[in-house]
């Protein structure tokens, strides 16, 4: 087996006792789904030449073939480079390998696995402007972001290091005098004093982040994806809206084009995350309305019809309700 299938098995699919009596039908916890059940299938197959025993619920044709395709599935994913980490990333490697094969076979696997469906999958068009689009009145450049700093489907709170050339000149002396003594005050174990500076020093709308060996003082930006309305986390595909931004850009260092505010004081802003254009795959993944009353772009509108047509995310649903329409219904008690 390649390094990469076994370490995934290794590392994310191999249950523990204390799993044992909660195992699903590819022999890993319930919990475990998608690339890592696949994954730890593949590794069972090499050994055994054994296929899932419930796969047959799924797919049409026989054991037989199934086997000839997990021989496919395997010397495909000794061939990736690098292998399949996302659902993404597996579907598309068992759609390829796949392809001259029944599509209710396929359709059939992807479902068992919990991966992606051919027409859920979306084509990556946008990468990052070689030029400023007229509007940008500057750029950020974010350290990591963390899982719990996204909101909702459309707001993440980001950090900004002071010593970010654009920040630097701004950050305010006091600042950098709390931070000093916020340091000295941990590492002389004082505690409550050091949590008492830190409290000061995200008053003023910052944050120490602590990184391996190193603190950061990084200024907070809550940013406001420029151009989509995700639905509310309490309305109907809100929840996935929130987790599908979430799996974009956590742990991600992010680069926003800023337009300028919104009237709560978010920063209105295009967000890059690795050179995929997020407000792109919302869209395109139906985790969003275009916002047409604040944003006017032709391909936005495009890639919200996309996602209508393929009747995905939240266009799953005949008549998705309007975030902009459930929150006036809330502010006026209907």
């Amino acid at each position: 087996m390649g390094n990469a299938l076994r370490f995934l098995y290794a590392s994310c699919c191999k249950p523990s006792a204390s799993e044992s009596e909660s195992l699903g039908p590819h022999g890993v916890s319930t919990s475990t789904v998608g690339v890592s059940a696949l994954a730890h299938d593949l590794f069972h197959f090499e050994i055994t030449s054994q296929v899932p025993e419930k796969l047959s619920q799924h797919v049409v044709s026989s054991k037989k073939a199934q086997a000839n395709w997990y021989n496919k599935l395997l010397e495909a994913w000794r061939e990736s480079k690098p292998p399949p980490k996302t659902p993404e990333e597996a579907a598309r490697l068992v759609i390829q390998t796949l392809k001259r094969h029944k599509r209710e076979d396929v359709e059939g696997l992807l479902a068992f696995y919990d991966l992606p469906l051919p027409h859920t999958l979306v084509q990556i068009s946008s990468g990052f402007p070689t030029s400023l689009p007229q509007g940008v009145k500057f750029e950020l450049q974010t350290l990591p972001v963390d899982v719990k700093a996204v909101a909702d489907g459309d707001t993440i709170t980001v950090y900004v290091s002071s010593t970010d050339p654009r920040e630097s000149a701004s950050v305010p002396g006091e600042l950098q005098i709390l931070a000093v003594q916020r340091a000295k005050a941990r590492s002389e174990r004082n505690y409550a004093k050091a949590d008492a500076l830190h409290d000061k020093i995200i008053d003023a709308g910052y944050r120490v982040l602590n990184f391996p060996n190193e603190e950061v003082l990084a200024k907070k930006y809550r940013i406001r994806l420029r151009g989509i309305d995700a639905p509310e986390n309490s309305m109907p595909y809100g929840k996935e809206a929130k987790e599908e931004l979430a799996m974009l850009v956590q742990g991600k260092c992010l680069r926003i084009l800023v337009y300028g505010e919104d009237r709560y004081g978010r920063t209105v802003g295009d967000v890059y995350c690795n050179g995929i254009f997020v407000q792109e795959i919302m869209l395109k993944k139906g985790c969003a309305w275009h916002y047409t009353a604040y944003d006017q772009r032709l391909e936005f509108a495009t890639w919200e019809k996309e996602a209508r047509a393929k009747r995905i995310g939240l266009w799953a649903s005949p008549n998705p309700e309007k975030p902009w329409d459930y929150r006036k219904d809330r502010r006026e008690g209907r």
